[in-house]
């Protein structure tokens, strides 16, 4: 399993224009705030679990991402998070075009309002992913 995160320098001045167009970004400056900056408890990485740092909303852009995948072999990713209309919908569109298969998890992801989250899902669906139900995505992995 792959996890990513976002993290900052203190200031944000890895973040580029993203980081000074959404200023909520400052919450994850390395040490401000480290209560907000973890993983969901049940979801830490596991020892053996690769975490990618990211910086801007594509998991893709600017990380190792693509080579890690490509180096193990993976052609598919089963995506969740936050935000459907931002870092989702970003990871979802570059997986695609780095070649590999986006499934964005139907309930495994979010946005701070039920429109986008809809519109986002429904464009995703069209023509970048998959967006497939929870319960499928367990019943083909219990199946593996």
């Amino acid at each position: 399993m792959l996890h990513t995160n976002v993290s900052y320098q203190p200031g944000g001045a890895d973040g580029g224009v993203f980081f000074r167009k959404l200023p909520a970004l400052r919450c994850f400056e390395r040490g401000l705030h480290p209560d907000l900056t973890g993983f969901v408890a049940g979801l830490d990485p596991l020892p053996a679990e690769t975490v990618i740092t990211k910086q801007y909303a594509s998991a893709f852009f600017g990380t190792s991402l693509a080579s890690t995948l490509t180096a193990r072999g993976i052609d598919t990713l089963l995506i969740s998070g936050v935000t459907t209309s931002g870092c989702i919908r970003a990871t979802a569109v570059d997986c695609c075009q780095h070649g590999f298969i986006p499934i964005v998890v139907r309930e495994a992801v979010g946005d701070r309002a039920p429109g986008p989250h809809a519109a986002n899902l429904f464009d995703l669906e069209a023509k970048y992913a998959e967006v497939v139900a929870l319960a499928r995505v367990e019943s083909y992995l219990a199946s593996l």
